[in-house]
């Protein structure tokens, strides 16, 4: 959990806050215990709210277009998935002082997964696997642009302008080098299909061991499948990565744009959130290391 505030520009929210939220729009459940609960993330305050929802509060301005999305898509997603999504129970509006929409969903039981401290790696590698390529194979039809559904070169000029930031905390020449192989890759050439484009370790959920739920979809929506591989170089060891690419079916050039969009995503993120959020820090750390050994591996 974050203590202090992550984004210049964050919502001030509380649980007085939400208290007066939810007697104002959703009285039924205005009475019922309201704790923070200690999420990474960071588009999202999230309050649980009795023993079995969430309230969940867009913290920045350019997370609201996602409360539309989820209320939208997850119900159309969700029965063909082979774990479960979030489900939204009620949309709130602005109010209260506070100036977007915002939600209450179901409580999804479950444990976030930790790097270094699975059960059983390989087992989740076929999890993973499973989960995206359901994703992959609904009808993208009228579907939004994921957030990273794009080229992966669209990304260059922000990388690049963190890997200049981090002179002194990572490996910079190598990390460049990683990062230019990656803009190697030729783009994808099929057809877009649906991803959620940001399987970090805190939007998964874990059952003995086992995937039971995917959390956080803002960012979804149709495009390259590429980004979806994430999981490979963020949470999974080097040998279950290579039972997750199996099952994948990742081509050579989908794989390399993979571990390009998780490069990026790191290298981005640990000189934004260094002082901020630790839980991302340490995990962009970790994936920077996973990603230049891997490039190093591969020359």
């Amino acid at each position: 959990m974050c203590a202090s505030k992550m984004h210049a520009d964050e919502a001030d929210i509380d649980v007085a806050l939400v208290r007066r939220l939810l007697a104002a729009q959703f009285a039924q459940w205005a009475d019922l215990p309201i704790e923070p609960y200690p999420s990474a993330g960071t588009v999202n305050a999230v309050y649980r709210l009795g023993d079995d929802m969430a309230v969940r509060l867009p913290r920045i301005e350019s997370g609201v277009g996602d409360v539309e999305k989820e209320h939208r898509w997850l119900p159309r997603l969700a029965p063909l998935l082979p774990v479960d999504i979030p489900v939204a129970l009620g949309k709130g509006e602005p109010a209260e002082g506070y100036p977007w929409n915002w939600s209450v969903y179901r409580w999804l039981d479950g444990e976030h997964p930790l790097v270094g401290g699975l059960a059983d790696p390989g087992l989740l590698a076929l999890d993973l696997a499973e989960f995206v390529a359901a994703l992959h194979r609904i009808d993208p039809t009228n579907g939004p642009l994921a957030y990273r559904g794009g080229p992966l070169r669209t990304q260059d000029a922000e990388t690049r302008t963190a890997i200049g930031e981090l002179r002194g905390m990572v490996d910079t020449e190598a990390a460049t080098a990683a990062w230019d192989a990656a803009l190697r890759a030729p783009e994808w050439s099929g057809p877009p299909v649906w991803v959620h484009s940001d399987l970090m370790p805190g939007n998964l959920l874990i059952d003995r061991g086992r995937l039971s739920a995917v959390i956080d979809f803002g960012t979804m929506g149709v495009g390259d499948p590429s980004c979806d591989l994430i999981a490979a170089w963020n949470l999974l060891p080097a040998d279950a990565r290579d039972i997750f690419r199996t099952a994948s079916k990742a081509d050579d050039a989908t794989w390399a744009r993979g571990r390009g969009w998780a490069l990026s995503m790191a290298l981005i993120q640990l000189p934004y959130y260094e002082d901020t959020n630790p839980a991302i820090a340490a995990n962009a750390r970790h994936v920077i290391r996973e990603v230049l050994t891997d490039h190093e591996h591969a020359r």
